[in-house]
């Protein structure tokens, strides 16, 4: 019994994540400097994609993305879930880092402090927003 509803939640959650990505798919392209929505000829767009943007312009375009999928309303950047997305992205940035600069022991410092503050974020949301908390963990893939 507890296991069907658990499937059943899942599934549910996963429609709604699809639904979430296509809508945000469907909008205009993120563009550099903010200049979305503007019109451009093809030129000038080309030279304002994100492919062509520093790390930094990617990683922060993909952080915004991935905010906006657990937004409660626009705009929305304090909400448990969305906290949890920001704190990965970064944990993900140093992960990367601490992966070329492995004696970096600074990093090192800061990467194990991120991993406790996502894991008390966490443990709130699941004291508190039980199925916040399911769907942030099934969406991004984390793991106890």
């Amino acid at each position: 019994e507890r296991d069907d509803e658990s499937k059943r939640f899942d599934a549910d959650a996963a429609s709604e994540m699809k639904t979430k990505i296509t809508m945000q798919s469907e909008k205009e392209e993120n563009l550099r400097f903010m200049f979305d929505g503007l019109v451009m000829s093809d030129r000038v767009r080309k030279l304002f994609e994100l492919t062509n943007g520093s790390q930094r312009e990617v990683v922060t375009s993909q952080k915004k993305r991935g905010m906006e999928l657990f937004q409660l309303r626009e705009g929305d950047t304090g909400s448990s879930a969305v906290q949890v997305v920001a704190l990965t992205t970064r944990i993900q940035q140093l992960q990367t880092h601490m992966a070329k600069h492995h004696k970096d022991n600074s990093t090192k410092r800061g990467l194990d402090a991120l991993f406790v503050r996502r894991r008390k974020v966490l443990d709130y949301m699941e004291r508190k927003d039980f199925e916040s908390y399911r769907k942030v963990v099934k969406s991004l893939g984390l793991v106890r």
